[in-house]
């Protein structure tokens, strides 16, 4: 974990609820695809967690939906302003795992860390499929932006507006050959996926968090090998371990 002022670069709406936030400064404590990071905002007692989407030596990509009033206020901030940011936190993905073929399923606000999940794939030469899934048309985001990866990108959404109708597990149903998952989304629908899936895999778990660190407990959950916390021995756990 590491504290940096960050400095945004470009913050903009993709749709009417998701907004892309580009921040300047120091990421070397990013490790690995599907880590987070904890936003100090004025005003707010406690930070916002929000899933890391791409990085590079420099700045940082941040996905993120306006569902309450931190993340409304972060919407009004302009390019120029600093935030205080920690960095590195949460376990991530680990690709090694993955291997030739794996499937990548995101759903909703779960979308963002897929996407550099694939390029991490795409560098160690597998050849990942993206399942994106939405409820409508106007939701769909960052679907060319795969799509740029040169790699298959499937979505679907509840009301048939874009894609196949229905639901990522549908599309999941109509794979035979993956040889791996990694998903992030609500959990209903990463039960769901559990379930369907006829691999083993990896989930990324949304939660409330206080610290984000791991010192308050407050994100605990029980798994078949004990108690671990979102925070730090997640977000990212394996379908083997998850009690349902």
């Amino acid at each position: 974990m590491k504290q940096s002022i960050f400095t945004i670069e470009k913050n903009e709406p993709l749709t009417d609820s998701v907004w892309k936030m580009v921040l300047a400064g120091d990421t070397s404590a990013i490790t690995a695809s599907g880590q987070f990071v904890n936003i100090r905002l004025d005003g707010f007692f406690l930070r916002r967690p929000i899933s890391v989407c791409d990085y590079d030596a420099h700045t940082l990509t941040l996905l993120y939906k306006t569902v309450g009033k931190g993340t409304q206020y972060m919407a009004t901030l302009s390019q120029g302003y600093q935030l205080d940011v920690l960095t590195g936190l949460g376990n991530g993905y680990d690709t090694e795992k993955s291997g030739k073929t794996p499937l990548l399923i995101g759903g909703g606000v779960g979308v963002p860390p897929m996407y550099r999940l694939a390029k991490n794939l795409i560098a160690e030469g597998k050849q990942p499929t993206v399942i994106l899934g939405f409820n409508t048309a106007a939701e769909v985001f960052y679907k060319q932006e795969f799509e740029a990866l040169g790699i298959p990108v499937l979505v679907a959404t509840a009301d048939g507006s874009m894609g196949t109708k229905g639901f990522v597990t549908d599309l999941v149903k109509t794979q035979s050959d993956y040889s791996y998952f990694y998903t992030c989304g609500p959990e209903p629908m990463l039960q769901a996926l559990s379930d369907v899936t006829t691999t083993s895999g990896q989930l990324s778990f949304e939660e409330r968090m206080g610290c984000g660190f791991g010192a308050c407990m407050g994100c605990s959950c029980e798994t078949k090998y004990g108690t671990k916390r979102i925070c730090k021995d997640g977000p990212v756990l394996e379908k083997e371990e998850i009690k349902w």
